[in-house]
């Protein structure tokens, strides 16, 4: 990478993380809070913890597209501002509805899409992939971060300190986007990294896309359920001081990122992704089951959370990487956003079915509940295709150059799909790489790849 593209990963991943991790410090210790606000109850604490979901999936996609019409940084401007004032109407409420308003409005600003746009606009195509690869490994790592610092924090500060140190982080992020993030002069309207509208039909009615983004949503629906009734059990039914719940995380979630880390090479690298990935949901409704009949068993609630993060990990790993295979060409933009949107939603539903859950019948059944939704997923997963080992080539076409799909696919060796854009003077193929031929792609295009695969 060049200085320009370091600059720019450096910032753009900075932006993520912070909003990541005002957003998830709420999840280990909303529900042990909740009692200090008036109107509270777990169905209201589902609620609020999962409120965010429903904004961000609602507003992701029609900010990324009006990016495109105003620019990147004004948008992820915008965004930042409402993140803030979310922040700071949760931080000065002393009632759960007023929790939940600064939540959905922490949601509302929804930029996750147009940073990674944005992303693309400022990286080269030879480098795009190992940026955003960078960009998902700080989501990772917030995450983790967000478990251990938001027990930690909270018995210090409460849960307006949470919200006041996220409006911090926004203040700080303002400035990293105005100082240190670049503004590109064109923006590059790249299939592979932003949504287009004309693909959203033929992406929604992809079975094989349609089964990856039940399961995300499937996923966020079992981590936004469980953490209502994660927390409550580890300080009521476990005796576990609150402020001592970081340990149990980061040990935890530690053990369970280094014993899934065998699994994510072996999918990748012995093709191995379709049983890697069954074997994960299949563990993530165990850990489910151990957590709904250990609610009274201290240790055997501990390995009940070992197996969800491992589960957990391995899932939110496994899932962009098929998206990103099975998608047709020039569509990887498209798949993702839709994907995302099904992400937020499920995290939604799952704080506000699990707090109904919770409130109605108790803090075990929000368990069992979550465990039937894995098996319906499980179903759903078993009939998946084995992705093939497809790549994404990208053409660059030359004035006046005029290119036909036929003469590619089926024509060439490992070609499989092709998107041509000639307004944007752009071809994406998809090839098998087991298959491809390079120079038979060179013949039948008339000259040398710029980017070879």
């Amino acid at each position: 990478m060049n200085p320009l593209e370091r600059k720019s990963l450096f910032g753009l991943a900075s932006l993520y993380a912070f909003r990541m991790v005002g957003l998830f410090m709420l999840l280990p210790v909303l529900a042990l809070y909740a009692g200090d606000y008036s109107g509270s109850s777990a169905l209201l604490v589902g609620l609020a913890l999962g409120i965010y979901g429903l904004t961000q999936g609602l507003f992701q996609i029609p900010l990324g597209f009006l990016s495109d019409r105003i620019g990147r940084k004004p948008v992820i401007a915008g965004g930042l501002l409402l993140f803030l004032v979310g922040s700071v109407i949760a931080a000065l409420s002393d009632s759960m509805w007023g929790l939940i308003a600064g939540r959905a409005m922490q949601g509302a600003g929804a930029v996750a899409s147009t940073i990674m746009a944005l992303l693309s606009d400022l990286t080269t195509e030879q480098n795009r992939t190992k940026a955003m690869a960078l960009v998902g490994g700080s989501i990772g790592i917030s995450f983790a971060l967000s478990m251990v610092l938001g027990p930690v924090l909270a018995n210090q500060w409460g849960l307006s300190g949470l919200f006041w140190l996220a409006a911090g982080m926004s203040v700080v992020s303002l400035g990293v986007l105005a100082l240190v993030i670049p503004t590109p002069v064109t923006l590059l309207h790249n299939a592979e990294a932003e949504a287009i509208p004309a693909m959203f039909g033929r992406l929604l009615k992809d079975a094989e896309l349609l089964r990856l983004n039940l399961g995300i949503g499937t996923l966020h629906f079992a981590q936004m359920a469980s953490w209502v009734a994660v927390p409550v059990i580890l300080e009521q039914s476990l005796d576990l001081a609150r402020g001592d719940h970081w340990m149990i995380y980061l040990g935890t979630m530690g053990l369970s990122f280094l014993c899934m880390l065998p699994f994510i090479i072996i999918a990748e690298t012995r093709r191995k992704m379709k049983p890697v990935f069954i074997g994960a949901v299949v563990l993530l409704a165990l850990a489910e089951i151990v957590l709904a009949g250990n609610i009274d068993y201290r240790y055997g609630f501990i390995a009940g959370l070992f197996l969800f993060f491992m589960a957990f990990n391995l899932l939110e790993a496994s899932l962009p990487s098929l998206v990103s295979k099975l998608a047709p060409a020039g569509g990887r933009g498209t798949a993702m956003g839709i994907y995302s949107t099904s992400q937020f939603l499920g995290a939604f539903l799952g704080g506000v079915v699990g707090g109904y859950v919770a409130w109605r019948f108790g803090y075990a059944e929000v368990f069992w509940m979550v465990a039937v939704s894995i098996l319906v997923w499980l179903v759903a997963a078993v009939t998946m295709k084995k992705p093939a080992h497809l790549k994404s080539l990208v053409v660059t076409l030359m004035p006046g150059e005029v290119i036909a799909a036929e003469h590619f696919v089926g024509a060439v060796p490992g070609v499989q799909d092709v998107v041509i854009m000639p307004d944007h003077r752009l071809a994406y193929f998809k090839v098998d790489k087991d298959f491809f031929c390079q120079t038979d792609m060179e013949s039948a295009l008339g000259r040398p790849l710029e980017t070879p695969i």
